[in-house]
């Protein structure tokens, strides 16, 4: 896959291409829709196929108060679309110049001037344009005077009434249901981060963790254990996974994630690593000894392994 970081690097003569628009949070499966159908126009009609999407949730900028978390950074959002098989992503920068551009300035900037699209796929609610003005009736017609088709995809609705979305997904995740969201994802939650120095008190208690930087990528799922998986440098590991501020002992931060790797002893510190979350094992507990708190990890691991076996 071409990743472009704004206009100015896509080749001045790329060829005639079937275009779709959006956030791309998470590339859940209904993103996905998208993409297949995409892919599908781009074959049937001898096209490039090109995702653009943006630097950031417009939401950002537009009303930060109201912006979610992202389930995903930008450059897991570019890996993720790059598995799908297209041909390329435009990374455009959202900002106050983007932001004020009327609809007409961002079709013949966007659409027509460099990526000469023939076929535009959007959702129904899709807007685009300073304040939104502009609509799926307004690109149509934008179309019409300008030589390229608008085709509107449907909405994945896995229980045929509720459409796949990415604040479905946060809300699972944020009641720990990695299963349900890894469904309507049409992948693993995961988190990416470098592996930092802790308190070491999973070393003393027999499972030493990988610990990962508050600084991590992606939305972390709730409180609590889960069965799933550490990748490192490619090569991925059955792990048992905790999330939390780890009740038993004080003075630990928020949100940690801590990772350990089943049946292996591993130097990670300094190492980028994804944590991989497959399963819910329970929730997080406040334990009264250190004897309790080792007999529940033992039966965590025990757990986890299960699981991943």
């Amino acid at each position: 896959m071409n990743t472009f970081s704004g206009l100015d690097e896509v080749p001045a003569d790329w060829p005639a291409s079937v275009v779709t628009i959006g956030k791309f949070d998470g590339v859940h499966s209904g993103h996905r829709a998208v993409i297949r159908r995409m892919l599908e126009l781009a074959d049937a009609e001898r096209l490039a196929s090109v995702v653009v999407t943006f630097d950031r949730n417009p939401l950002a900028l537009l009303r930060p108060e109201l912006c979610p978390v992202s389930l995903v950074s930008v450059e897991q959002k570019l890996e993720l679309l790059a598995r799908t098989g297209i041909d390329a992503t435009v990374l455009l920068a959202f900002d106050e110049a983007f932001a004020a551009q009327t609809p007409d300035e961002f079709v013949d900037a966007v659409l027509t001037g460099v990526l000469h699209a023939r076929t535009v796929l959007v959702g129904a609610d899709f807007r685009y344009g300073a304040r939104g003005a502009g609509t799926v009736e307004t690109l149509k017609a934008s179309g019409a005077e300008r030589g390229f088709r608008v085709v509107v995809v449907d909405d994945v609705r896995p229980d045929g009434e509720h459409r796949v979305s990415s604040t479905w997904i946060r809300r699972l995740l944020d009641d720990g249901d990695v299963v349900a969201a890894s469904g309507l994802l049409g992948h693993t939650p995961s988190v990416r981060g470098e592996v930092v120095h802790g308190a070491a008190r999973g070393r003393e208690l027999g499972y030493p963790t990988a610990n990962l930087s508050p600084e991590s990528e992606g939305l972390i799922p709730a409180d609590g254990v889960y069965a799933g998986r550490l990748i490192d440098g490619g090569v991925s590991y059955p792990a048992a996974i905790s999330v939390g501020n780890n009740p038993t002992f004080e003075g630990v931060p928020q949100k940690q994630v801590e990772a350990y790797v089943i049946d292996e002893d591993l130097d990670l510190y300094g190492h980028v690593v994804t944590v991989q979350f497959t399963e819910r094992i329970r929730g997080q507990v406040a334990f009264t000894g250190i004897d309790p708190l080792i007999e529940q990890i033992r039966d965590d691991v025990e757990r986890a392994r299960a699981i991943l076996a």
